[in-house]
């Protein structure tokens, strides 16, 4: 017999990055994020798309942290966000020149199926993939 979860999804996503109003205008400006709330002493920003919210902190250090690695570093390796497949083409044209963001991969088709994705790092280095899963 399966199991039934007890979990409901998430609820929201904190990453920490090295520069805050560059990682904040990376998900308002270029992916339409509403800014939720600011905590300037802390300092945190707060995003959302409206079903998922994402806290942003800055590095105590920016200077001296040290880059994720995804391949020597526990943690997380990269961010997944849905996009229907006309936004996914909408998303690379945003940010394909946008500061401090490096395309991995343009979108392509994942594997030999339908679904296409691409992915980036965003400002502060976290690697985002978006993803549009066919239907």
């Amino acid at each position: 017999m399966a199991q039934t979860s007890v979990t409901q999804g998430a609820h929201h996503i904190g990453l920490t990055v090295p520069d805050l109003d560059a990682a904040k205008t990376f998900f308002t400006d270029l992916l339409g994020f509403d800014l939720v709330r600011e905590v300037p002493e802390y300092p945190a920003a707060f995003v959302s798309d409206g079903t998922l919210m994402i806290t942003l902190w800055r590095a105590a250090d920016p200077e001296s942290c040290t880059p994720f690695d995804r391949k020597s570093v526990v943690g997380l390796h990269h961010l997944a966000l849905k996009v229907d497949g006309k936004g996914l083409d909408d998303i690379h044209g945003r940010i394909k020149d946008a500061a401090g963001v490096e395309i991995e991969f343009a979108p392509e088709p994942l594997r030999d199926g339908p679904t296409r994705h691409m992915m980036c790092t965003i400002p502060g280095g976290i690697r985002m993939e978006f993803i549009a899963p066919e239907g």
